[in-house]
């Protein structure tokens, strides 16, 4: 990985170890500044607006397939809720209560796997995204994909927040805030551990989440 700017490191350093977590052994990559660039000849220039079939025939749009099929998840209605959840799960995800901090089930749990609604089963966020930021909840980065949750403005505390919601079950999760990591994106999404299901590793097949293992080994 060769960079211009030195400030680009802390995102290089961050990107190596999110990496290396897959690996016992020590994985080799040279990171060094950019000292050698050439520019292309000109038959290579802006090459795609030339021929739009590119180098290779590989279906581009194929790049842009969500990783998980939102429609396969539905929102269970109130009876089947009340009937499935604990009373702390069902006031977070119904009423938008929030539980207690760090006294909570997935606040200090780091073993690989995926976080899915409590509500509906659709996989909202990777082990591998999630960070310790001491707020005494479970921190993500990102979820697993953009349309997986939705957002509102939350002025409930008297000051403005932005509440996430699951997008297919309209489940209350927690809230995203601006104060996350840098070299992660800037974000931490603060939800509540009552709303989340975890599903470890070693389960994700026979749970039927299979298909995601490749992204959190």
């Amino acid at each position: 990985i060769y960079y211009t700017d030195e400030s680009q490191l802390p995102v290089i350093k961050a990107a190596i170890e999110r990496e290396q977590r897959k690996y016992n052994e020590k994985i080799a990559v040279e990171v060094l500044p950019i000292e050698n660039f050439y520019i292309a000849e000109e038959y290579h220039q802006d090459y795609l607006d030339k021929n739009p079939n590119g180098y290779c025939h590989i279906n581009l749009s194929s790049a842009y397939e969500p990783i998980v099929r939102s429609e396969k998840y539905k929102r269970k209605n109130d009876d089947e809720l009340k009937e499935s959840l604990t009373p702390l799960q069902y006031d977070v995800t119904v009423n938008a209560a929030t539980e207690r901090p760090f006294d909570n089930e997935f606040n200090s749990n780091f073993e690989r796997g995926i976080y899915v609604d409590i509500t509906s089963g659709e996989p909202l966020f990777f082990s591998t995204d999630k960070f310790e930021s001491g707020c005494g909840w479970p921190s993500f980065s990102k979820p697993i994909q953009k349309d997986l949750v939705k957002y509102s403005e939350d002025l409930s505390l008297g000051r403005r927040r932005i509440e996430v919601r699951s997008n297919v079950a309209d489940a209350h999760l927690g809230h995203v805030f601006d104060d996350g990591p840098s070299e992660l994106g800037g974000l931490r999404y603060c939800i509540n551990s009552a709303a989340l299901r975890f599903i470890p590793l070693d389960k994700m097949d026979e749970e039927g989440y299979g298909y995601l293992k490749k992204y959190v080994e």
